[in-house]
């Protein structure tokens, strides 16, 4: 039985991001060891993508390409995270803690001429395979950095503030424990601009989405739950946009998005702010934050 459950939880979490191709068929370009993880790159089906590997678990694709196109973004994650720009449409100083191989990174350097960007990962090894093999690197607009999310956060208050804030840090399993925390998410609004918008990429199917949701309402107040094999909040500051203006922004982003391979059609009816988690549920503190336990057992 416990077995099964393993199987059918990692068999979850595949789908959430991505399962990887047939192992036969894929060709690895690149395999090495950092001090967190085992990084394989490899190029399968006309995608280039970067999976971290772990025994006993389905590996799981952190970051896609298409070989050919790489401005289209491969996970609906990654454009459901795009569609903050409909919430706040034109952030000057954007932070995106978790780099995987950079495909919002990139993505918001494009579409946002005038942004600069923070980019923080904890893992040296990722940030370089990002730069050789997804060709996202520092310039005088976008700024990598390797540090802890939670450490960035903290030396960047009172120093540094944000327009956008996208939170898409994951490790092999889920999301570090301590970026899961009201105490964490608390830091995180304290570094957000008056207005600022928050994007957080988490899981739909998880033990923790009860506790999750009220955490992060508890910090943000309501937000936009946009659901598909991922969920992604959206939250800000100064309260909600009507429907009427997220569509109207939508519209103005719509050719910039199609070069992304997404749109309206397909973003638009996912904004919802209807609860589909118990209200009741335990905030996770850091006191209270048994991710590991809450997601899989």
């Amino acid at each position: 039985m416990r077995v099964r459950r393993a199987i059918l939880v990692a068999v979850a979490i595949a789908l959430s991001l991505g399962a990887i191709g047939s192992a036969n068929a894929r060709k690895d370009i690149h395999d090495e060891r950092s001090l967190y993880r085992n990084i394989v790159v490899y190029e399968d089906e006309g995608l280039r993508c970067m999976v971290f590997n772990k025994r006993f678990r389905t590996n799981i694709r952190q970051t896609c390409q298409k070989i050919g196109d790489p401005d289209n973004l491969v996970f609906n994650f990654t454009k459901m995270i795009a569609a903050a720009l409909y919430v706040t449409p034109a952030p000057k100083d954007i932070l995106v803690i978790g780099l995987g191989g950079g495909t919002l990174t990139s993505a918001f350097a494009k579409l946002l001429p005038d942004a600069e960007i923070d980019a923080v990962e904890v893992d040296k090894a990722v940030i370089n395979v990002a730069d050789k093999f997804f060709g996202v690197r520092n310039n005088e607009r976008v700024h990598i950095h390797e540090s802890d999310g939670r450490a960035f956060v903290k030396r960047a208050l009172g120093k540094r503030s944000y327009d956008l804030v996208v939170l898409d840090a994951y490790d092999e399993d889920y999301i570090p424990e301590h970026m899961l925390t009201r105490e964490f998410l608390s830091e995180v609004r304290r570094v957000m601009k008056p207005g600022g918008v928050l994007a957080a990429n988490t899981f739909t199917n998880s033990n923790l989405y009860d506790h999750e949701s009220v955490t992060y309402e508890a910090v943000f107040g309501s937000f936009f739950n946009l659901r598909t094999n991922n969920r992604v909040i959206i939250a800000k500051l100064d309260g909600l946009l009507s429907e009427a203006e997220i569509a109207r922004n939508a519209a103005n982003y719509e050719d910039a998005f199609r070069t992304l391979g997404t749109g309206m059609d397909f973003l638009l009816p996912l904004f919802s702010t209807k609860p589909d988690w118990k209200r009741d549920a335990r905030l996770l503190t850091d006191q209270y934050s048994p991710s590991n336990l809450l997601n899989n057992r």
